[in-house]
């Protein structure tokens, strides 16, 4: 299932937010600590299932740059210079639809492995 067309991206840089706009299914704002704790990238993900790290100290990032790529994925830099992984528009909204479980089961394994937001 794809998801709805994206049809506005507005970085919210003091509030430290990325809006996207979906047709018909609203806003979803992610804040940019979410956004690089999800990361699709390797470093985050890793290579396979089983594989994912647990990305801590990040409460404080912010985003520093958003950069299209194609019509399909935006390329987003963070404060902390993590800048690999294609944030795919299908991705982006499974994150934003999902934001409140992902973001349990996030705080729910820096709890179990005795790890922090803060820097």
């Amino acid at each position: 299932m794809s998801a709805p067309e994206l049809t506005d991206i507005v970085l919210h840089r003091a509030a430290r937010t990325l809006e996207l706009r979906f047709a018909d299914s609203g806003v979803f704002e992610l804040p940019a600590e979410f956004l690089r704790v999800h990361s699709p990238s390797a470093e985050v993900q890793g290579h396979g299932p089983g594989q994912e790290v647990l990305v801590t100290g990040k409460r404080e990032v912010a985003i520093t740059a958003l950069e299209p790529v194609g019509h399909y994925a935006v390329q987003i830099t963070f404060s902390d210079g993590h800048d690999s992984g294609l944030f795919s528009f299908d991705y982006l909204y499974r994150l934003g639809r999902d934001r409140e479980t992902l973001w349990q089961r996030y705080l729910d394994r820096l709890t179990q492995a005795g790890a922090t937001r803060q820097p």
